[in-house]
């Protein structure tokens, strides 16, 4: 194999992983990402507050899953912050 056609290999290759890259970036960002894990946490905690034979836990399940949607939004703000004060 020849120099060129090893840097056309590579290339190629780099162009994959970025792409693979972007997917997973965009898939982190999503709105779809954020819905179902707003879902799977809430039926989570409902689940687990019905078996524990809380009162009304569906209701109950509520206020945790919100409070988890709403810190894992909070998290780019925040990291964000962190990089700022320790990447100087």
């Amino acid at each position: 194999m020849t120099n060129i056609e090893q840097i056309e290999k590579d290339l190629a290759e780099i162009k994959k992983r970025n792409e693979a890259v972007e997917a997973d970036k965009a898939w982190e960002v999503s709105y779809s990402r954020r819905i179902i894990l707003l879902i799977l946490t809430y039926i989570a905690i409902g689940v687990y507050l019905w078996l524990i034979k809380v009162e009304r836990p569906w209701l109950n399940a509520i206020v945790p899953a919100v409070a988890f949607m709403l810190s894992t939004l909070s998290m780019p703000y925040f990291k964000k912050l962190w990089l700022k004060i320790f990447k100087k």
